[in-house]
């Protein structure tokens, strides 16, 4: 078993509660681990053997192009679709942090913190 971390991938989403939110957008954090069976490509040394990150990163970016209210939903639908095209992972991992929130006062940032096991 091993750990395939994506920490830091930045986007700029629309996502928010607030209408200015959803019109002007912000910047997201996001840090992904994932857990899933490495034995085979620890010996293969073969892409095809382990989960391609670059595909994990697709998933995320796709989820975090599509205009949300909350980061609860943008992390289920981030969720299901890495479970969905990667069915052997084991166990998902999932921050989104999002930088500089309207909340009226100085905050670096609010984020919401998901775990999805088989």
């Amino acid at each position: 078993m091993g750990t395939i971390m994506l920490e830091g991938m930045e986007f700029f989403s629309f996502h928010g509660c607030f209408k200015e939110e959803q019109v002007i957008g912000t910047r997201f954090i996001v840090d992904l681990n994932i857990e899933v069976d490495t034995s085979v490509s620890e010996t293969s040394d073969l892409l095809r053997d382990t989960t391609d990150y670059v595909g994990l990163y697709r998933c995320v970016k796709k989820e975090m192009d599509q205009k949300s209210h909350l980061l609860e939903h943008v992390a289920k639908r981030i969720m299901d679709a890495i479970r969905l095209e990667f069915p052997a992972i084991n166990v998902i991992d999932l921050k989104i942090a999002k930088i500089n929130p309207p909340m009226g006062g100085k905050m670096q940032q609010v984020c919401f913190k998901s775990r999805w096991k088989k």
